[in-house]
């Protein structure tokens, strides 16, 4: 079995994971054997969706890095925006903490809520402390080439521009940063776990998912918001909720030690950015004998008996959306899956999250620009609801994966005329259950704020939704729902869906457009009901021989 190079370097801190009373050659085997296999090429009963799968996925993650560095290029200029370090290291910060969390809670929480290694690992002489090791040691490594792809031009450049002492602090910040993220999103689920169990356990996780979503996106908003530009120099003012923003705290100590910044302020952010990670990792340490015995109550298959459920809304909804008993099926099959499937919740459910929030992040900035809820409320910025659809793509995206993918092979012996009808069912089920009820909440918000005038627009958006969401099949290039394994899924699919995304902002312009024209609102509503059933019809249909 190869000895892997990342294994090579953790070999130098075996004396530290002894300490902590982990078996350390055990935690080695384990990893040897998890690198292995995500190195390994995965087959499936789908020879036709085969696609690129000849491609590992180690080079597939690897392939995916250059999304990060792409991300880090873009972070440079920000290293000569004046020469107040705080503000230039506080917004590399908030970028790094956004992306790495964001991949903790949507790659990643699968990982750290696996039960598989309990259910192998559990029979045998080995510890949970050392399988719950294994596992946030198996996420840091691949945290840490994420790291180094995104933070390695930043950490050049700032060295080269502010010195040697710069790039030493960068290190140990983004070493500190990363402890952090690892220590605090584990003990969040831990403490989940040792909440809740059942049907409810796994409900409350993927609310927390959404819960995350939204603080990452406004904290990321609040962080710009700790400091004024002035004559274009960044200055930063005190205040209490600044303690809060933990890419404030790692920031802080450029102030002391390259700005001379000595106010008892800046003092008290720097001790944060080093006492508040460690302390986080000293209670992971003490919570991971239990970890692994928590994380068993997500093998509870026990769930909430809902009478209301037979005969609700979303089931007429779906006899209403449905036009054929065939479509019908596979509606129903498509919703339970997206309510029973664990690992496809875990990988969809943060981009709720993000879809309630960013409407709001930028009818905040255009509130800003407004000076007044009054002329807020009397302008376009409703438009700003468009943002919801940027969930659309990487949901669709998924919509192919499942951790059953083997049983794809029913879709060819079931007496289905069409499995066009799969598609249609799947994606009716996808808007129907996750995107309608955030759209309503947002539509009920938009309607308080900018009144009942705004109704046909948000009727535009609902229908475009639909055109749109065909628009992103073309994404799975008409791969069967649920018909391919997770392991299949790569960080690459984020490039995929950016072309898509960048539609978003067309609809929003056309439909800003039409405000302009008398009546034009109605004519664009009336062109979106004859074109959204007819869309639906034509852009869904499926090879047969696929």
């Amino acid at each position: 079995m190869k000895n892997f190079n990342s294994l090579k370097l953790l070999d130098v801190f075996k004396v530290l994971f002894e300490k902590l009373g982990i078996d350390y050659g055990t935690m080695r085997r384990i990893l040897q054997v998890k690198l292995t296999m995500d190195g390994r090429r995965t087959s499936t009963v789908m020879s036709q969706n085969m696609g690129n799968s000849k491609k590992s996925d180690s080079n597939q993650f690897l392939k995916s890095l250059w999304f990060y560095a792409f991300t880090g290029l873009t972070l440079v200029p920000i290293l000569f925006v004046g020469e107040n370090y705080m503000f230039q290291v506080s917004i590399i910060i908030g970028v790094f903490m956004f992306l790495i969390m964001t991949t903790m809670i949507s790659d990643f929480s699968s990982v750290l809520l696996d039960v598989r290694d309990q259910t192998i690992l559990g029979t045998r002489p080995v510890n949970s402390k050392t399988i719950s090791a294994s596992k946030a040691i198996h996420v840091t490594i691949y945290l840490f080439f994420i790291t180094v792809a995104m933070i390695s031009t930043s950490l050049i450049v700032g060295t080269i521009r502010h010195g040697f002492l710069f790039g030493v602090l960068f290190i140990l910040t983004i070493l500190f940063t990363n402890l952090f993220i690892v220590a605090i999103t584990a003990m969040l689920y831990y403490v989940i776990l040792k909440l809740f169990g059942g049907e409810r356990l796994r409900d409350m996780i993927n609310y927390v998912q959404i819960g995350l979503s939204i603080t990452i996106v406004l904290g990321y908003q609040v962080v710009a918001r700790a400091f004024e530009i002035v004559e274009f120099e960044a200055q930063f003012t005190p205040e209490w909720w600044t303690v809060l923003l933990p890419p404030v705290w790692f920031s802080a100590p450029f102030a002391v030690v390259l700005n001379g910044e000595t106010g008892p302020y800046y003092f008290i952010l720097s001790a944060l950015a080093v006492v508040v990670p460690v302390l986080s990792f000293v209670a992971y340490t003490k919570i991971l004998p239990t970890y692994e015995e928590n994380l068993v109550k997500l093998m509870d298959q026990t769930t909430k008996s809902s009478k209301r459920n037979r005969f609700g809304l979303f089931k007429r909804l779906a006899s209403l959306v449905t036009r054929s008993k065939e479509e019908h099926a596979f509606y129903r099959f498509a919703e339970k899956m997206l309510k029973n499937e664990r690992e496809l919740k875990l990988k969809i459910y943060p981009s709720l999250g993000f879809a309630m929030i960013f409407p709001f992040v930028f009818l905040y900035n255009n509130y800003s620009a407004a000076g007044s809820f009054e002329m807020l409320g009397q302008g376009k910025s409703y438009l700003s609801i468009y943002a919801a659809l940027m969930m659309i793509p990487g949901v669709v995206i998924m919509l192919q994966y499942s951790s059953k993918s083997k049983g794809a092979w029913i879709y060819h012996v079931a007496p289905v005329a069409d499995l066009t009808n799969s598609i249609k069912g799947t994606l009716k089920a996808l808007l129907i259950r996750l995107f309608l009820p955030l759209f309503i909440v947002l539509s009920v918000l938009y309607t308080v704020i900018f009144g009942i005038r705004i109704l046909p627009d948000l009727l535009i958006v609902f229908l475009l939704t639909f055109i749109y969401s065909v628009v992103c099949f073309k994404l799975i290039k008409g791969t069967l729902p649920f018909s391919e394994p997770f392991e299949r899924a790569s960080q690459g699919d984020g490039w995929k869906t950016l072309p898509f995304i960048l539609l978003i902002p067309l609809l929003g312009f056309i439909h800003y457009g039409a405000t302009f024209v008398p009546f034009g609102v109605w004519i664009y509503l009336l062109l979106a009901l004859v074109m959204t059933p007819l869309i639906w019809k034509l852009g869904l249909k499926r090879n047969p021989s696929a």
